[in-house]
Parts: structure tokens; sequence; C-alpha cells
């Protein structure tokens, strides 16, 4: 399947197949490619919570307005993100570098993070998003479907899996074979909303003159 094909096809799906399964060999293949995704100075925020203890799951259900692809997808993940990865021995991400190289990139992350808070956490998130995108995709390479999930009670299921404290939960994600279609689309913006050339210069001045006209 081409990369185009799978973005156009993926879709979220809320029925998925409660009896199927997933190989071994899907799920390191799922994962593999989700650390593949790109990371500001290859800090790699993400972390992977796959939920299979089916206790869990079903405790986790009513704390995502029971939602059933909770408990009937064949893989349930929580993506979370160490806010605080770029500072904990940031050396190991270089390790495959020279000395040399590896130093200046080490010293130009710890200064490029240090004391922007709202920075370490964005790109924590972003890092975590990427992941996720990278499984769906992947998944759907393999004919699997998705579900995206952020209706959820962040800050219980967090104590559930035992979140630390220096990380966030991105977002939660299920993953399995669709046992029933998605919703229509709800309708693209036109391109000419979401789509700019050099700023937001030429679409203001756009709007002001349909005002004016109007």
């Amino acid at each position: 399947m081409q990369v185009s094909e799978a973005i156009s096809s993926r879709r979220s799906i809320k029925q998925f197949d409660a009896d199927h399964r997933l190989s071994a060999a899907e799920i390191e293949y799922l994962y593999r490619h989700a650390r593949l995704a790109p990371t500001s100075f290859n800090i790699q925020h993400s972390r992977f919570i796959r939920i299979t203890d089916p206790q869990l799951r079903a405790r986790i259900r009513p704390l995502a307005f029971d939602q059933p692809q909770v408990t009937d997808a064949a893989e349930l993940v929580v993506i979370s993100a160490d806010v605080q990865a770029w500072q904990k021995a940031p050396q190991r991400y270089w390790h495959h570098a020279g000395s040399e190289k590896a130093a200046m990139i080490v010293d130009s992350l710890l200064a490029f993070y240090r004391d922007r808070e709202w920075l370490q956490r964005d790109e924590a998130i972003r890092s975590g998003a990427f992941a996720a995108q990278n499984l769906m995709l992947t998944a759907r390479e393999l004919g699997y479907d998705s579900c995206p999930m952020i209706g959820f009670d962040i800050e219980a299921v967090g104590r559930l899996i035992g979140l630390p404290d220096d990380h966030v939960v991105v977002m939660m994600l299920a993953l399995g074979r669709a046992a029933g279609p998605a919703w229509e689309r709800g309708g693209d913006l036109p391109a000419s909303e979401v789509i700019f050339e050099n700023g937001f210069m030429q679409q203001l001045a756009a709007s002001t003159a349909t005002v004016a006209a109007a």
C-alpha cells in the first residue's frame, strides 16, 4: 500500500472485531515503525503503554464514555511522552555519533530547552503525535483500522497506568480489525481557508474585501 493510499483510506473506526488478535510479528512491526517517527534532537520522548489486561481495559472503558473500542480493539495503547526527556542523560540519544559531534548536539539541545517549560511540553506532545500517526498508517498498511482517542478522563487513566509526574498523556489509540464502517466524512474546509503562501496577509485582504462588498 502506498503512503498516499494509507493516508486517504485511514478512518477513525469505533467498532472492532473483539475476537481478532494481532500476531507478535504484527505488533513488533507496528511499534518498530512508530519509533521511527521524527523527534527534535532525537530525544525520543514517546512512551507506549500497551493495555493488554482485559480487567484494566474494563476499568478504563467507563472512563472513556463507555466507548466500545476500549475493550474490543485488538490493540489499545496509551501514548505518553516524557516531558523531561531532554535532560535525562541526553548523550545516549547520540551514542552512535562521534564524541565531538555528540557533545556539540547535546550542548545545543540543553541550551534550546532549558528554562522553556512550555516548549518542553509542546515538544513532547509533538513527538507523541508523530508516533501515533506512524502507528495508524502502519496499521493501515497491514489492513487494520484505528481510532485515536482524547475522549477519556486523562487524569484517571494516568493514575491507572502509573503515569510518572514528568510525563504527559498524548492520546489513547485503538487498533484492530474493523467490525463496522466509519461514519461519513464530515466535510473538508476549502483549500483556500487552510493553505497560505508566505503568510496570512493575502487571505486577510481577501476577507476584508468580501466584508466590504457585503
